[in-house]
Protein backbone atom coordinates (compact mmCIF):
# COMPACT_ATOMS: atom_id res chain seq x y z
CA UNK A 1 0.00 0.00 0.00
CA UNK A 2 1.49 3.56 -0.89
CA UNK A 3 2.11 6.06 1.63
CA UNK A 4 -0.78 8.20 -0.11
CA UNK A 5 -3.09 5.22 0.18
CA UNK A 6 -2.04 4.47 4.01
CA UNK A 7 -2.38 8.47 4.68
CA UNK A 8 -6.22 8.71 3.08
CA UNK A 9 -6.71 5.30 5.10
CA UNK A 10 -5.20 6.75 8.34
CA UNK A 11 -7.80 10.23 7.49
CA UNK A 12 -10.93 8.12 7.33
CA UNK A 13 -10.66 6.60 10.41
CA UNK A 14 -9.59 9.01 12.47
CA UNK A 15 -12.85 10.72 11.08
CA UNK A 16 -14.82 7.73 11.80
CA UNK A 17 -13.07 7.55 15.71
CA UNK A 18 -13.89 11.27 16.15
CA UNK A 19 -17.85 11.17 14.82
CA UNK A 20 -17.91 8.01 17.43
CA UNK A 21 -16.39 10.32 20.21
CA UNK A 22 -18.72 13.10 18.96
CA UNK A 23 -21.76 10.76 19.42
CA UNK A 24 -21.34 9.18 22.43
CA UNK A 25 -20.32 12.92 24.24
CA UNK A 26 -23.55 14.51 22.60
CA UNK A 27 -25.44 11.17 23.70
CA UNK A 28 -24.20 11.67 27.21
CA UNK A 29 -24.43 15.12 27.84
CA UNK A 30 -26.65 17.05 26.03
CA UNK A 31 -29.48 15.36 23.88
CA UNK A 32 -31.22 11.38 23.31
CA UNK A 33 -33.17 10.14 20.84
CA UNK A 34 -36.51 8.32 22.77
CA UNK A 35 -39.16 6.45 21.53
CA UNK A 36 -42.97 6.26 22.87
CA UNK A 37 -44.36 2.67 23.68
CA UNK A 38 -47.64 3.42 25.23
CA UNK A 39 -50.90 5.67 25.83
CA UNK A 40 -49.84 6.97 28.92
CA UNK A 41 -49.37 10.69 27.54
CA UNK A 42 -52.46 10.98 25.09
CA UNK A 43 -52.91 13.39 23.69
CA UNK A 44 -49.74 14.95 24.25
CA UNK A 45 -47.58 12.17 22.58
CA UNK A 46 -49.04 9.43 20.71
CA UNK A 47 -47.91 5.54 20.48
CA UNK A 48 -44.96 6.16 17.72
CA UNK A 49 -43.74 9.30 18.60
CA UNK A 50 -39.71 9.66 18.29
CA UNK A 51 -38.58 12.85 20.22
CA UNK A 52 -35.31 14.20 21.59
CA UNK A 53 -34.60 14.63 25.42
CA UNK A 54 -32.75 17.74 26.34
CA UNK A 55 -29.88 16.23 29.24
CA UNK A 56 -28.30 19.25 29.18
CA UNK A 57 -31.03 21.45 31.07
CA UNK A 58 -30.87 19.95 34.47
CA UNK A 59 -27.22 18.96 34.37
CA UNK A 60 -26.06 15.74 32.75
CA UNK A 61 -25.18 12.75 34.57
CA UNK A 62 -21.70 11.02 34.00
CA UNK A 63 -21.73 8.17 32.56
CA UNK A 64 -21.50 5.15 34.75
CA UNK A 65 -21.75 7.33 38.17
CA UNK A 66 -24.33 9.02 40.26
CA UNK A 67 -22.44 12.45 39.75
CA UNK A 68 -24.57 14.93 37.69
CA UNK A 69 -23.09 18.37 36.78
CA UNK A 70 -24.56 21.64 37.16
CA UNK A 71 -27.63 22.10 35.14
CA UNK A 72 -29.55 25.27 34.05
CA UNK A 73 -32.55 25.23 36.17
CA UNK A 74 -33.90 21.88 38.12
CA UNK A 75 -37.06 20.15 36.71
CA UNK A 76 -40.48 22.14 37.52
CA UNK A 77 -44.07 21.52 37.43
CA UNK A 78 -45.47 21.02 33.42
CA UNK A 79 -42.24 19.72 32.67
CA UNK A 80 -42.57 16.18 30.63
CA UNK A 81 -39.41 14.32 31.45
CA UNK A 82 -37.66 10.85 30.74
CA UNK A 83 -36.49 9.08 33.51
CA UNK A 84 -35.55 5.42 34.84
CA UNK A 85 -38.55 3.66 35.96
CA UNK A 86 -37.66 3.05 39.99
CA UNK A 87 -38.90 -0.23 40.28
CA UNK A 88 -36.90 -1.15 37.12
CA UNK A 89 -34.03 1.12 36.26
CA UNK A 90 -33.42 -1.02 32.91
CA UNK A 91 -36.99 0.78 31.89
CA UNK A 92 -37.19 4.58 30.65
CA UNK A 93 -40.45 6.29 31.46
CA UNK A 94 -42.13 9.54 30.46
CA UNK A 95 -44.41 11.60 32.49
CA UNK A 96 -45.46 14.95 32.85
CA UNK A 97 -44.11 16.79 36.60
CA UNK A 98 -46.78 17.58 38.82
CA UNK A 99 -44.94 18.32 41.95
CA UNK A 100 -41.50 18.78 43.25
CA UNK A 101 -40.19 18.83 46.58
CA UNK A 102 -41.80 20.03 49.48
CA UNK A 103 -45.17 20.56 47.64
CA UNK A 104 -47.99 18.95 48.93
CA UNK A 105 -50.03 16.96 46.21
CA UNK A 106 -53.63 15.37 46.94
CA UNK A 107 -56.07 13.68 44.09
CA UNK A 108 -59.59 13.90 44.72
CA UNK A 109 -62.24 12.43 42.34
CA UNK A 110 -59.58 12.78 39.32
CA UNK A 111 -59.03 16.12 40.78
CA UNK A 112 -55.27 16.71 41.70
CA UNK A 113 -54.64 19.36 44.30
CA UNK A 114 -51.42 20.88 44.42
CA UNK A 115 -50.44 22.86 47.93
CA UNK A 116 -53.97 23.06 48.59
CA UNK A 117 -55.15 24.58 45.26
CA UNK A 118 -57.04 22.67 42.46
CA UNK A 119 -55.02 22.59 39.48
CA UNK A 120 -56.45 23.16 36.04
CA UNK A 121 -54.76 21.41 33.35
CA UNK A 122 -55.93 20.94 29.50
CA UNK A 123 -53.54 18.08 28.63
CA UNK A 124 -55.09 15.83 30.60
CA UNK A 125 -57.35 13.14 28.90
CA UNK A 126 -59.80 10.74 30.94
CA UNK A 127 -61.54 7.64 29.12
CA UNK A 128 -63.01 6.22 31.76
CA UNK A 129 -66.26 8.24 33.06
CA UNK A 130 -66.31 6.10 36.42
CA UNK A 131 -64.55 6.69 39.74
CA UNK A 132 -62.88 4.85 41.82
CA UNK A 133 -63.65 5.63 45.88
CA UNK A 134 -60.94 5.72 48.58
CA UNK A 135 -59.58 2.49 49.38
CA UNK A 136 -59.69 1.11 45.83
CA UNK A 137 -56.53 1.86 44.49
CA UNK A 138 -55.04 5.28 44.00
CA UNK A 139 -55.68 6.38 40.79
CA UNK A 140 -58.83 8.78 41.15
CA UNK A 141 -58.68 9.28 44.99
CA UNK A 142 -54.70 9.65 46.81
CA UNK A 143 -54.50 11.17 50.09
CA UNK A 144 -52.09 13.98 50.61
CA UNK A 145 -48.50 13.64 50.23
CA UNK A 146 -45.96 15.61 50.52
CA UNK A 147 -42.96 15.08 48.57
CA UNK A 148 -39.20 14.70 49.52
CA UNK A 149 -36.37 17.42 48.70
CA UNK A 150 -35.10 16.09 45.50
CA UNK A 151 -37.70 13.71 44.23
CA UNK A 152 -40.83 14.61 41.94
CA UNK A 153 -44.53 13.34 41.60
CA UNK A 154 -44.72 12.43 37.91
CA UNK A 155 -48.26 12.09 36.09
CA UNK A 156 -48.71 10.38 32.84
CA UNK A 157 -51.93 13.06 31.11
CA UNK A 158 -53.73 9.69 30.28
CA UNK A 159 -54.83 9.95 33.75
CA UNK A 160 -57.04 6.88 33.30
CA UNK A 161 -54.49 4.71 31.85
CA UNK A 162 -51.35 5.68 33.45
CA UNK A 163 -49.24 4.01 35.95
CA UNK A 164 -47.27 6.62 37.15
CA UNK A 165 -46.38 7.76 41.21
CA UNK A 166 -50.12 7.89 42.43
CA UNK A 167 -49.10 3.91 42.22
CA UNK A 168 -45.33 3.20 42.96
CA UNK A 169 -43.99 6.56 44.11
CA UNK A 170 -41.66 9.73 43.45
CA UNK A 171 -38.74 9.56 41.17
CA UNK A 172 -35.45 10.74 42.27
CA UNK A 173 -33.54 13.49 40.71
CA UNK A 174 -30.70 10.48 40.10
CA UNK A 175 -33.13 8.45 37.73
CA UNK A 176 -33.82 11.85 35.69
CA UNK A 177 -32.54 11.88 32.12
CA UNK A 178 -33.93 15.03 30.86
CA UNK A 179 -36.51 17.00 29.42
CA UNK A 180 -38.72 15.99 26.09
CA UNK A 181 -37.92 18.59 23.76
CA UNK A 182 -39.96 18.19 20.41
CA UNK A 183 -40.96 15.61 18.15
CA UNK A 184 -38.68 14.78 15.04
CA UNK A 185 -40.77 11.79 13.89
CA UNK A 186 -43.76 10.25 14.38
CA UNK A 187 -45.09 6.87 12.46
CA UNK A 188 -48.95 5.87 12.16
CA UNK A 189 -49.05 2.21 13.06
CA UNK A 190 -52.63 1.73 12.32
CA UNK A 191 -52.11 3.45 8.78
CA UNK A 192 -49.05 2.77 8.25
CA UNK A 193 -48.14 6.33 7.16
CA UNK A 194 -45.88 9.08 8.75
CA UNK A 195 -48.02 11.65 10.76
CA UNK A 196 -46.21 14.75 8.92
CA UNK A 197 -48.29 17.33 10.66
CA UNK A 198 -46.47 16.69 14.41
CA UNK A 199 -43.13 16.37 12.77
CA UNK A 200 -40.87 19.15 14.67
CA UNK A 201 -43.67 19.65 17.63
CA UNK A 202 -42.51 21.34 20.54
CA UNK A 203 -43.68 19.29 23.50
CA UNK A 204 -45.31 21.64 26.24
Amino acid sequence: MSGARRSTLREYVEALLWAGVLTLFLRSFVIQAFRIPSESMLDTLLVGDFLFVNKFEYGPKIPFTHIRLPGLRPPRHGDVIVFQYPVDPTQDFIKRCIAVGGETIEVKDKQVILNGRTLVEPFTKHIDPSIHPPGYDTRDNMPARTIPAGEMFMMGDNRDNSKDSRFWGTVQMDQVKGRAMFLYWSWDSDRHWPRWDRLFRIIH
